[in-house]
């Protein structure tokens, strides 16, 4: 095997350290996604059993702190289904709602939100739809509603169901059961994702992923002429591993720089990526309903084709996928959901469960369909285990107390409140640090437009 590969990183130097920041921007989500998927097939999830292939796993209860999932929601239960289309298209049947919330939302394996079947997008009658790969050109079948052009051979498809509690779940496991997938010609599929080669090192494990599934799972025709700036990392590389024998200079400098590009993603994690919410106050929100505008290149059934929903440059866009996929893998596009997070209270303090604090909403949050705020610790994400068992609030929570003008308060503490009222508007925080996310369903066009302003998180004493 080669000892290098392309460029001598003897002779580049920082700039090897610098481009390998680059590929690790570029590249986090596919690594991420494809992590994910493989997890999903082999062990499975939170709530999800693990599936094979073009199957579904459906989630019989709601998300809880079990559920080892980034930002995963406690609104709707889920059905994801990892699709491998190299043996041809899936057929998707999808029984009718009855006017009730749901989303199927279909992902690349570089994170782009490519297509929507759901209320918003197609509505809620029965229907069946035909998924093929990348280049199918056979016919489709009389009867079908439509057609979703998938960019790559690998799709999630993230289905969620809106639940109103434990006592509607039966109703929607019904509609589970009658969401199915079948191949349209039985042709053979692939067992499995490809797999890294065997015996390189582990701190060079990323970018032999990377390598291995960039080679699989092309993606646009525009990305590829960029990500070909990194030939001289060896990312590019066909047949043995040139991680496995790598030269100290690069296995020095693609060391350094995964760890800068993973300092620059977590950064911007941190800071938010922008957008409405507060101008950059203390304790404003960070509510971006562009997070998920990376896609540039595939747009399908019920996807918005409009320069509003994307991203001008390219470059940036790497950027935002990345965090995207950092804080939120597998999030909707705005205009099906918008998530909102904030860490601070409104003198800018780090939300800490050693303390309580207020939400005050004076009125409702503009959405047609439903909304809720949902407790993350940090910095996993992850929901919080409490004694009352309840990880979100929302419209939609039994026994919530209003103001007499209408008014809604929320409490937000580690330790139940000992009044009444207050007990019923809280959601448990960790004893450390946490970040509460604002979730709106089908948001209205305040939301959309950058009119609509959260209210800060106070802080209170006693």
């Amino acid at each position: 095997m080669p000892e290098t590969t392309g460029t001598s990183p003897d002779s580049t130097g920082g700039d090897l350290v610098d481009l390998a920041a680059e590929a690790y921007v570029y590249g986090y989500p596919l690594v991420c996604d494809l992590s994910m998927v493989g997890t999903s097939l082999r062990d499975g999830f939170g709530a999800l059993a693990a599936a094979p292939f073009n199957r579904f796993a459906h989630s019989e209860r709601l998300a809880d702190h079990r559920t080892e999932f980034v930002s995963v929601n406690n609104d709707t239960v889920y059905s994801i289904a990892q699709l491998d289309l190299s043996g041809g298209p899936l057929r998707l049947h999808v029984p009718d709602s009855g006017g009730a919330y749901y989303v199927l939302q279909f992902v690349d394996a570089w994170t782009n939100n490519f297509a929507y079947v759901g209320r918003r997008a197609t509505g809620t009658g029965e229907g069946e739809w035909l998924i093929v790969p990348p280049g199918w050109a056979g016919s489709v079948p009389h009867g079908l509603r439509g057609v979703v052009d998938a960019p790559t051979s690998v799709v999630t498809v993230a289905g969620r169901y809106a639940c109103d509690g434990p006592g509607d779940l039966p109703r929607v496991r019904a509609l589970q059961e009658r969401l199915t997938l079948a191949p349209l010609d039985g042709r053979p599929h692939r067992t499995g994702l490809p797999a890294p080669e065997p015996g390189v090192p582990e701190e060079l494990r990323f970018f032999e992923e990377l390598r291995v599934w960039m080679a699989d799972f092309p993606p646009s025709a525009a990305d590829q002429a960029y990500q070909d700036r990194f030939q001289p990392l060896g990312v590019l590389e066909e047949g043995p591993s040139p991680y496995a024998a790598a030269s100290p200079a690069l296995v020095d400098a693609l060391t350094k720089g995964l760890e800068r590009g993973r300092a620059r993603v977590e950064g911007v994690s941190r800071a938010g990526t922008g957008g409405g919410g507060g101008g950059g106050r203390p304790g404003s929100w960070n509510m971006d309903p562009h997070v998920f505008d990376y896609n540039l290149d595939h747009f399908g059934v019920g996807t918005i084709d409009a320069p509003q929903w994307r991203i001008a440059d390219r470059e940036a866009s790497y950027l935002a996928r990345a965090v995207a996929a950092r804080i939120g893998l597998w999030g909707n596009h705005g205009y099906e959901a918008v998530y909102a997070q904030t860490f601070q209270d409104s003198e800018g303090r780090q939300l800490n469960g050693a303390h309580s604090y207020l939400l005050r909403f004076p009125e409702p949050p503009p959405v047609e369909s439903f909304w809720s705020v949902t407790m993350y610790s940090t910095p996993d994400y992850y929901l919080v285990e409490n004694p009352a068992g309840r990880y979100s609030i929302g419209d939609r929570t039994p026994g919530l107390v209003h103001a007499d003008d209408g008014s809604l308060t929320l409490y937000l503490s580690h330790d139940r409140p000992a009044d009444p009222a207050r007990a019923a508007n809280w959601l448990p925080a960790p004893a450390g640090d946490f970040r509460p996310m604002l979730r709106l369903y089908t948001p209205g066009a305040a939301v959309l437009d950058g009119g609509y302003e959260i209210p800060a998180v106070e802080r209170v004493e006693g």
